[in-house]
């Protein structure tokens, strides 16, 4: 039997997800959204158009939203479905997702703007975060329906000073909240540092603070899309940004997120920003800068969905599309049991060891950039991160020796460009 979920966006219905008979996902944009004056598209993949796009075409975004590799399964499981059934997760999680689109079944109302929060003590938080594992995103919990992409123990969070609250029945969250992982030690701290001190430098990166709780560390990220709104007469209002990461925009499944896969390239990025920013000189100058710093701090992870873009202004004439503040950075060469293979190649490399001035400069054609801008901005990089490095103080052995090695890494790239 088919089935339906409306589409919102913000709070207006822009199209429905279908599971036709035969079990397939379909998606459709509304009449009334095509007709309306500022109408955008949901997705870069997504173009506006009356007919209907097949799943091939509308899985990139839509599988995009949920998370993936062993926590999917665990999730499928736990709710009673395929893992493979994207409309069946969607139906099930897609209350609080990424950016600003929700999933209702057709029929069922958008939930209210009185958003309704659980409170938790300390005592059920240390419990949330041993349960994450078993129970990834704590789905199937009553009331609590969020979707957050990626492989990580992860969930989605209301902090309110020392207070942290879940959101209920569709509620917008305020955090991130990532826990340690127990085979990669001081992953914590390992991010904070590299947030940190990307931030430290001036490129923009979502906020971040360490806690702990019951012996357990964890890191709670600021999300950049969600907002606190004036409303008149009111109390500010906690709002959603629409967001996309850029397989989603390029209609490219998570399982493919890795170059070598099929997913994104260097080139490709560049190419998209170049295309849709609204401000692209700043963009492609902030997307460069963080190509710099994430091979310097060695983090070999920075895939297709690691980087996103931001709209503010939907269904507005004055839409604005710019590249994310950058998120999920952590120095991955630190552990010995990940791959050293970057995500994507470096001027045809992906061996960030094997990284030569070459490479930068194939690097650089590659996006279309200018060669000696290229190389100066990576030796400007080098010294802004050997100057912030000694502000970062160490909270621990681990982030000691993180701070070693990226100094190190820094070190040896500005040998090799001033050689």
């Amino acid at each position: 039997m088919a089935k339906t979920l409306d589409v919102y966006l913000h709070s207006e219905p822009v199209g429905y997800l279908i599971q036709d008979h035969g079990g397939q996902m379909i998606f459709q944009y509304a009449e009334s959204w095509l007709e309306r004056v500022g109408a955008s598209p949901l997705s870069q993949s997504l173009p506006l158009r009356k007919e209907r796009f097949s799943r091939n075409e509308c899985r990139g975004y839509f599988g995009g939203i949920l998370p993936e590799e062993s926590k999917r399964e665990i999730i499928a499981r736990n709710l009673g479905i395929s893992a493979r059934n994207d409309y069946a997760m969607l139906e099930q999680i897609g209350g609080e997702c990424a950016g600003a689109v929700t999933f209702v079944p057709t029929g069922e109302p958008l939930p209210e703007s009185e958003y309704r929060y659980r409170t938790l003590s300390s005592k059920e938080l240390a419990a949330v975060l041993r349960e994450l594992p078993r129970r990834p995103l704590l789905a199937g919990d009553a009331g609590i329906r969020l979707s957050l992409a990626g492989a990580q123990d992860k969930v989605a969070v209301r902090v309110d000073g020392d207070e942290i609250s879940l959101p209920l029945g569709g509620a917008p969250s305020t955090h991130i909240l990532k826990p340690g992982v127990e085979r990669f030690e001081g992953v914590v701290a390992n991010e904070a540092l590299c947030m940190r001190l990307a931030a430290a430098i001036g490129i923009p990166t979502a906020k971040v603070e360490t806690r702990s709780v019951e012996g357990m560390h964890y890191l709670l990220v600021e999300r950049y899309d969600r907002i606190y709104r004036a409303d008149p007469g009111r109390e500010s209002v906690l709002d959603r940004l629409h967001q996309e990461d850029f397989c989603q925009a390029m209609g490219i499944v998570s399982e493919r997120k890795y170059q070598k896969e099929g997913g994104p390239s260097l080139k490709q990025c560049f190419a998209l920003l170049r295309e849709v920013s609204s401000t692209p000189v700043i963009d492609l100058s902030r997307l460069l800068d963080a190509v710099i710093f994430n091979y310097l701090v060695g983090n070999n992870d920075a895939h297709g969905k690691n980087f996103s873009l931001l709209y503010r202004g939907i269904a507005t004439d004055d839409m604005q599309v710019s590249l994310s503040p950058l998120y999920d950075i952590v120095s991955t060469v630190y552990y010995p049991e990940i791959s050293r293979t970057m995500a994507m190649k470096l001027g045809g490399e992906y061996s960030s060891e094997k990284v030569m001035p070459r490479n930068f400069e194939q690097f650089a054609e590659e996006a279309g950039l200018a060669k000696p801008m290229v190389r100066r901005r990576v030796i400007e990089v080098v010294e802004e991160i050997l100057s912030a490095l000694p502000a970062m103080e160490p909270v621990d052995g681990t982030t000691e020796a993180i701070s070693r090695l990226i100094g190190a890494r820094c070190d040896l790239a500005k040998r090799l460009l001033r050689g």
